[in-house]
């Protein structure tokens, strides 16, 4: 960036107006906080000394589940477990490496993440997302734009990067504002977080924080990675609409018409680079394979070709082989469309180069890893006291003696993710540390644990768009800097706040309607009350 693009993004944001006020207080709010792996390690301690005071008095709950529930205490009292004590620290020192190499959702994402690799690498998704955006015609490119967003949500990093700068230049190409192509991409990538067609990193990611925590409750409940996706798939067709019914009815007549002097790059330096025949062609290749594959996949769960991998019990497809085995088969449903992308299209002509793909994917994610260790500690901690389960029945009494034990409890868990998200952006951060308390808690009122991570993930992303927080606004404010040189942190806030609004109520709606009125599955096999009923 140059000197004068560098002093548009550091500058301060409009501190006049009560709106103003409210965005500066969000992010003085968030500034103080530490870096994530800071305050998992805060977290740590923070429950190491709660256990040995709790312990002290002797804090317990009578255990409200049935006698002969899985997990129940003989005497029917849960105690909080002190970890200030020698066997406390002989706990702590041997599950040290066990908690962390023990995490569900490490394997699951590293594995997922070396397929999806290999079709970044290749430039597979690069041109898929090209091809999607650029053919579209002009009346539908504001819904495709939003629409591929929430699609590269398999790989998001690739949506900021590749497809929110695109979409600024293909509004620019087509005569309208930039910045509400740039909302709209925006919107989608970060907005439509957890919505997707597909599984992909954010699914085995958020199950493995569920798994534990619903373990609380009942230690034989596992949450697969396809908990949500029923409900995950048909919120992409809403988001995309609500996207962009937002960008052409509320964000594009705010900002007017485009003024190409505001702009502090050379506009006309710009190019959006056109599909090469080379590129459609292995494109065409890839699609062909993905669909071969997905075909094979789908032959092992259909009873008439032997069903291999359905449930060799039940012979259903609930936890079955299948759903168990669902993060391989992402890393083969991308890993192979993408070696077979790269050899067509020349990016990848030996397995040196997938193996490359895979070790610069692993590079990134240092700072991952190191977050997840102390993660680990805190949710093996945390369930390790019993502090989580007490907290959850105590938590569960006080929404019974409110009355909130209905449907409405969820209006009430989706705003506050939303709120706690303004201030801890990463969504499994976040889930690690609210999971443990409000999945058991909302358990005990009645409800699946995939139920309850739904809601939690509408709430996670709705609120991605504005907040100061989230690990890539730097990168897209430096985007939109670019079209408006003056333009600050305020400024794009307010932009998106719109979509946060919409996307929230349609959302919620959505939720309300799919699981309360018409009784459907979130999920796969997916129950909406615990215990089934």
């Amino acid at each position: 960036m140059s000197t004068e693009n560098l002093a548009s993004y550091s500058q301060e944001p409009e501190k006049s107006g009560l709106f103003n006020r409210f965005l500066a207080g969000v992010e003085w709010l968030g500034n103080l906080l530490p870096h994530p792996i800071t305050l998992f390690a805060g977290f740590c301690l923070a429950v190491i000394a709660i256990s040995g005071i709790a312990g002290f008095f002797e804090l317990s709950v009578a255990d409200p589940r049935p006698i002969g529930a899985p997990g129940r205490e003989v005497d029917g009292i849960i105690e909080v477990v002190s970890l200030v004590n020698a066997e406390g620290l002989q706990r702590i020192v041997g599950g040290l490496v066990t908690n962390f190499t023990g995490f569900a959702p490490l394997g699951t994402v590293l594995v997922a993440l070396l397929g999806v690799a290999v079709a970044e690498r290749s430039g597979l998704l690069s041109t898929a997302m090209r091809a999607l955006v650029m053919d579209a015609s002009p009346r539908m490119v504001t819904v495709t734009v939003v629409f591929a967003g929430i699609i590269s949500n398999t790989a998001s990093e690739l949506g900021y990067v590749v497809l929110i700068p695109l979409a600024a230049m293909i509004f620019h190409s087509l005569g309208r504002h930039p910045l509400a192509g740039l909302a709209a991409a925006f919107a989608g990538v970060s907005g439509g977080y957890s919505a997707n067609l597909l599984l992909g990193t954010i699914d085995p990611l958020l199950a493995g924080i569920t798994t534990p925590a619903a373990q609380m409750i009942d230690p034989t409940y596992v949450v697969g990675p396809e908990a949500n996706y029923y409900f995950m798939f048909v919120s992409t067709f809403l988001i995309a609409i609500l996207g962009a019914i937002v960008t052409e009815k509320i964000v594009e007549p705010r900002l007017g018409k485009y003024d190409a002097n505001e702009a502090s790059i050379d506009l006309a330096a710009q190019k959006i680079e056109k599909i090469t025949p080379l590129e459609i062609k292995a494109l065409k290749a890839a699609g062909i394979t993905f669909a071969l594959v997905c075909c094979v996949l789908a032959l092992t769960v259909i009873p008439a070709f032997g069903g291999i991998l359905l449930h060799p019990v039940t012979g259903e497809i609930k936890g079955s082989p299948f759903l168990k085995g669902i993060v391989a088969f992402i890393f083969i449903t991308f890993a192979i469309p993408g070696y077979v992308y790269g050899r067509v299209a020349g990016t990848m002509k030996t397995d040196r180069d997938v193996i490359n793909a895979m070790s610069a994917s692993m590079n990134t994610m240092g700072m991952y890893i190191v977050l997840v260790f102390f993660a680990a500690q805190f949710v093996a901690f945390f369930k390790w006291t019993n502090l989580g389960t007490v907290m959850a029945v105590k938590g569960a009494t006080l929404l019974q003696s409110l009355g909130l034990t209905g449907p409405e409890l969820f209006i009430l868990f989706i705003l506050m993710c939303g709120f706690i998200n303004l201030m801890l952006g990463s969504a499994s951060a976040q889930w690690a540390v609210t999971a443990p308390i409000f999945v058991p808690m909302i358990m005990l009122m009645g409800y699946s644990p995939e139920v309850i991570q739904t809601a939690y993930r509408i709430g996670d992303s709705v609120t991605n768009l504005i907040t100061p927080m989230m690990s890539y606004f730097g990168l897209i404010l430096a985007v939109a800097v670019k079209y408006k040189k003056d333009l600050g942190i305020g400024t794009l806030i307010a932009t998106m706040l719109p979509y946060s609004m919409v996307f929230l109520l349609g959302w919620t709606i959505l939720f309300f309607v799919w699981v309360f009125v018409l009784g459907m599955p979130v999920g796969p096999g997916a129950a909406t009350y615990f215990p089934a009923r």
